[in-house]
Protein backbone atom coordinates (compact mmCIF):
# COMPACT_ATOMS: atom_id res chain seq x y z
CA UNK A 1 0.00 0.00 0.00
CA UNK A 2 1.32 2.94 -1.08
CA UNK A 3 0.80 6.83 0.68
CA UNK A 4 -1.91 9.37 -0.70
CA UNK A 5 -1.41 12.62 -0.56
CA UNK A 6 -4.40 15.51 -1.55
CA UNK A 7 -4.13 19.54 -1.86
CA UNK A 8 -6.45 21.39 -0.25
CA UNK A 9 -7.63 24.62 0.39
CA UNK A 10 -8.00 25.42 4.66
CA UNK A 11 -10.08 28.63 5.59
CA UNK A 12 -10.40 30.17 8.51
CA UNK A 13 -14.27 30.14 9.65
CA UNK A 14 -14.89 33.35 11.07
CA UNK A 15 -12.97 34.79 8.16
CA UNK A 16 -13.31 32.57 5.06
CA UNK A 17 -11.27 34.68 2.58
CA UNK A 18 -8.36 33.86 4.69
CA UNK A 19 -7.33 30.65 3.03
CA UNK A 20 -4.27 28.88 2.82
CA UNK A 21 -3.40 25.88 0.08
CA UNK A 22 -1.75 22.69 2.06
CA UNK A 23 -0.69 19.16 0.74
CA UNK A 24 -1.89 16.71 3.56
CA UNK A 25 -1.63 13.12 3.96
CA UNK A 26 -4.74 11.13 3.78
CA UNK A 27 -4.09 8.90 6.88
CA UNK A 28 -7.47 6.69 7.01
CA UNK A 29 -6.54 5.80 10.73
CA UNK A 30 -6.43 9.25 11.60
CA UNK A 31 -9.59 10.45 13.50
CA UNK A 32 -9.38 14.41 13.57
CA UNK A 33 -7.04 16.13 10.64
CA UNK A 34 -3.78 18.12 11.85
CA UNK A 35 -2.01 21.20 10.51
CA UNK A 36 0.72 23.12 11.63
CA UNK A 37 0.08 25.70 13.85
CA UNK A 38 2.11 28.63 12.85
CA UNK A 39 -0.09 28.17 9.44
CA UNK A 40 -3.05 28.08 12.14
CA UNK A 41 -1.83 31.27 13.34
CA UNK A 42 -1.45 33.03 9.89
CA UNK A 43 -5.27 32.24 9.13
CA UNK A 44 -6.22 33.67 12.68
CA UNK A 45 -7.62 30.68 13.65
CA UNK A 46 -7.96 30.13 17.24
CA UNK A 47 -7.87 26.92 19.80
CA UNK A 48 -10.92 26.58 21.53
CA UNK A 49 -9.75 23.34 23.32
CA UNK A 50 -6.83 20.99 24.54
CA UNK A 51 -7.01 17.45 24.24
CA UNK A 52 -4.98 14.23 24.91
CA UNK A 53 -4.05 12.23 22.34
CA UNK A 54 -2.43 8.93 22.32
CA UNK A 55 0.39 7.88 20.04
CA UNK A 56 1.32 4.46 18.44
CA UNK A 57 3.92 3.72 20.94
CA UNK A 58 0.98 4.08 23.97
CA UNK A 59 2.70 7.71 25.01
CA UNK A 60 0.31 10.31 25.37
CA UNK A 61 0.96 13.94 24.22
CA UNK A 62 -1.07 17.31 24.78
CA UNK A 63 -1.95 19.25 21.40
CA UNK A 64 -4.69 22.25 21.28
CA UNK A 65 -7.85 21.67 18.60
CA UNK A 66 -9.65 24.67 16.81
CA UNK A 67 -12.01 24.33 13.58
CA UNK A 68 -11.13 25.21 10.00
CA UNK A 69 -12.88 24.89 7.00
CA UNK A 70 -12.07 22.20 3.91
CA UNK A 71 -12.36 22.56 0.54
CA UNK A 72 -11.38 20.01 -2.10
CA UNK A 73 -12.31 18.95 -5.47
CA UNK A 74 -15.45 21.38 -5.11
CA UNK A 75 -16.63 20.04 -1.62
CA UNK A 76 -16.49 21.89 1.66
CA UNK A 77 -17.15 21.41 5.44
CA UNK A 78 -15.74 22.41 8.88
CA UNK A 79 -13.88 20.32 10.65
CA UNK A 80 -12.10 20.27 14.27
CA UNK A 81 -8.25 20.28 13.49
CA UNK A 82 -5.29 19.85 15.67
CA UNK A 83 -2.35 22.48 16.13
CA UNK A 84 0.29 20.45 14.80
CA UNK A 85 3.99 21.22 16.69
CA UNK A 86 7.25 20.76 15.20
CA UNK A 87 7.92 17.15 13.80
CA UNK A 88 4.09 16.34 13.68
CA UNK A 89 2.55 15.06 10.17
CA UNK A 90 -0.13 17.35 8.20
CA UNK A 91 -3.25 15.19 8.04
CA UNK A 92 -6.65 14.86 6.61
CA UNK A 93 -8.71 12.71 8.88
CA UNK A 94 -11.85 10.79 9.02
CA UNK A 95 -13.89 13.40 10.31
CA UNK A 96 -12.46 15.87 8.14
CA UNK A 97 -13.13 13.91 5.14
CA UNK A 98 -16.56 13.18 6.41
CA UNK A 99 -17.42 16.50 6.51
CA UNK A 100 -16.54 17.15 2.65
CA UNK A 101 -18.69 14.63 2.16
CA UNK A 102 -15.79 11.81 1.46
CA UNK A 103 -14.95 8.42 1.98
CA UNK A 104 -11.51 6.49 1.02
CA UNK A 105 -11.24 3.66 -0.59
CA UNK A 106 -8.79 1.55 0.90
CA UNK A 107 -8.30 -0.44 -1.99
CA UNK A 108 -7.93 2.24 -5.00
CA UNK A 109 -6.60 4.82 -2.14
CA UNK A 110 -8.77 7.34 -4.11
CA UNK A 111 -11.80 9.41 -2.80
CA UNK A 112 -15.86 8.28 -3.09
CA UNK A 113 -19.09 10.37 -2.11
CA UNK A 114 -20.37 9.42 0.98
CA UNK A 115 -23.36 7.85 1.02
CA UNK A 116 -26.26 11.12 2.37
CA UNK A 117 -28.58 8.96 4.68
CA UNK A 118 -31.31 11.04 6.55
CA UNK A 119 -33.81 9.78 9.10
CA UNK A 120 -37.72 8.88 8.32
CA UNK A 121 -39.81 12.38 7.53
CA UNK A 122 -42.23 11.39 9.98
CA UNK A 123 -41.67 8.95 13.20
CA UNK A 124 -41.90 5.17 12.93
CA UNK A 125 -44.73 3.65 13.97
CA UNK A 126 -44.80 0.54 15.77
Amino acid sequence: MGLTHVEAMIANPAHPRKTKKLRLLVDSGAVYSVVPKTVLGALGVKPHSTKTFTLADGSEIKRKVGDVVFKFNGHQGASPVIFGEKGDSTLLGTVSREALGLLLDPIRREFRPLPMVLGAHEPARF
